[in-house]
């Protein structure tokens, strides 16, 4: 069970409720806490105070006061017209961490929702009951808008949701799931969309399945330079300590580990001086990406545990702040960064598919082929991996440096950060195929250099990708081969690595 108080969730904790199904609660404390909140707002709305959101019209009406009577309908009218996501929706792993981020954010007690509203948000998690949320349609300011309205509806019993493997209406999954239809009150539906959630709960999403690949396209680079027998004099421990980049070392390091014991690798001098800086740099350039991944988790630690709603209810000071806790950019430039380490480790990954599969460039069959004119080989998975690459490279523009204004120019400066987080998804996918193409090279390279030499961890490896995508005899449909092999590295795989899990730059076993 996982306990909310708003500040404390780890970024383990969202993959066990997310990926692992593990229930959710709000702590007690944070439950006495919010009931008092939401009394500063009660009170405050009866001393006829103005306050955006909750007694005034949102945006550019913010100037425009709304009578007590219709505090309830104008909550229920934000969401209706901000409900405009386009689009395919959200995977229900990221409409799951949607609902536990809002949950979370609430928690703090800062934005003047009553407790049954995040129980709400709870209930929801717990019976595995996903809004369907339109990916597109958030600016990424003034927080996940469109994204976030369509997670409320579900709240509400409207819209549509996946629950049992099914997309049905929301009606029937609450009635089905026990769980009455939220009523929104003042303030409330506004303290639901204001927020980061939809970017963020991306880049978590990002994260966790871009750590996971850098291990594994370590481990299969290692493969590749057994089947290219090439040189480990590049990852000695002295090179690396000499430019001081830790995540350099480390990945360094975890080679020289994998490959103790193989006896594909040679060293400098044996059979050539130097190797290409596709197989050379790996500790250079996988180290570099993994500093982008450092700086994304550092970012979204922070903001999974922030309050990113407008306004802000301080009970303590009984004061009202209108700010700026919603806009993206935090989360914009992490994602933007991100996008460039993942972009390069498809793009190195892709040079040493290039040294597999070009006979210019190596002493192995032409294009990996059992029989090279006849049948083609691996020449094609080269093309698809350069195009994977290609598109990686349009999509890593970064989304952050556009802006277009809202609102009628209230909202003149926005963060794009949820099509950043897109994007960085996306460029993700695509990095994995191409993860995916070098491992079926270098499995068959190591076949033909044999895999009785072959270093114990990259043997084990080997074994197991075998059993999903068996050694090329004759040429036959390689996309089918591609995506199971993706789809083992995303969801199976995981497991051959994580045995090797690191700490302090070593694997553990």
């Amino acid at each position: 069970m996982i306990t909310l108080t708003g500040k404390t969730l780890t970024l383990d904790e969202v993959r066990r409720v997310v990926f692992g199904k593990e229930k959710v609660a709000i702590a007690h404390d944070s439950i006495h806490k919010i009931k008092y909140n939401r009394q500063t707002v009660e009170d405050l709305i009866n001393a006829k105070k103005t306050m955006y959101g909750i007694n005034t019209g949102f945006g550019k009406f913010s100037d425009v006061v709304v009578a007590e009577e219709d505090l309830e309908e104008l909550q229920l009218n934000l969401i209706h017209s901000h409900a405009c996501g386009v689009g395919v929706p959200f995977s229900e792993e990221i409409s799951r961490t949607m609902l536990l981020l809002r949950a979370n954010a609430l928690s703090r007690g800062f934005s003047g929702v009553r407790p049954a509203l995040i129980q709400q948000l709870v209930a929801l998690v717990n019976a595995s009951i996903h809004p369907v949320i339109p990916e597109q349609g958030s600016l990424g300011a003034s927080g996940d808008l469109a994204p976030l309205s369509h997670l409320t509806l579900a709240l509400l019993g409207e819209g549509e949701v996946f629950y049992n493997g099914t997309r049905l209406d929301a009606s029937v999954a609450l009635a089905e799931a026990g769980i009455a239809p939220l009523k929104l009150k003042a303030k409330e539906g506004l303290a639901l969309i204001n927020g980061t959630q939809a970017m963020t709960a991306v880049g978590v999403v990002i994260y966790l399945e871009v750590e996971k690949l850098l291990y594994q396209s370590e481990l299969i680079a290692a493969m590749t330079l057994e089947g290219l027998q090439g040189i480990i004099d590049a990852f000695d421990a002295d090179l690396h300590k000499v430019r001081g980049h830790q995540e350099q070392i480390d990945v360094a390091e975890r080679i020289r580990t994998i490959l103790s014991d193989s006896r594909l690798i040679t060293k400098q001098g044996e059979l050539r001086v130097q190797d290409a800086y596709s197989l050379r740099c790996i500790p250079q350039v996988l180290g570099a990406s993994w500093q982008t991944v450092h700086y994304a988790k550092e970012k979204l630690l922070t903001e999974i545990n922030a309050v990113t709603d407008n306004p802000l209810i301080f009970s303590e000071d009984n004061k009202v702040i209108s700010g700026g806790n919603f806009h993206g950019q935090p989360i914009a430039f992490a994602m933007d960064f991100i996008k460039l380490g993942i972009a390069e480790t498809a793009n190195m990954a892709e040079r040493r598919i290039e040294r597999l599969v070009n006979p210019q460039l190596n002493d192995l069959p032409a294009f990996l082929s059992p029989n090279p004119g006849l049948e083609s080989g691996a020449m094609i998975m080269q093309y698809s991996a350069a195009s994977l690459v290609s598109e990686n490279k349009t999509l890593a523009h970064p989304a952050s440096v556009d802006s277009i204004p809202s609102s009628a120019n209230q909202e003149d400066h926005v963060s794009m950060g949820t099509i950043a987080a897109r994007h960085a998804l996306q460029m993700l996918t695509n990095t994995r195929r191409v993860v995916a193409i070098e491992l079926i090279c270098a499995m068959e390279a190591v076949e033909f250099r044999g895999i009785g030499s072959m270093a114990t961890r990259t043997r084990n490896f080997y074994e197991k990708a075998r059993n999903i995508v068996p050694s090329i005899t004759k040429d036959r449909v390689f996309s089918t081969d591609i995506e199971r092999l993706s789809d083992w590295l995303k969801d199976t795989a995981v497991s051959c690595v994580e045995r090797n899990y690191v700490k302090g730059g070593v694997f553990h076993e």
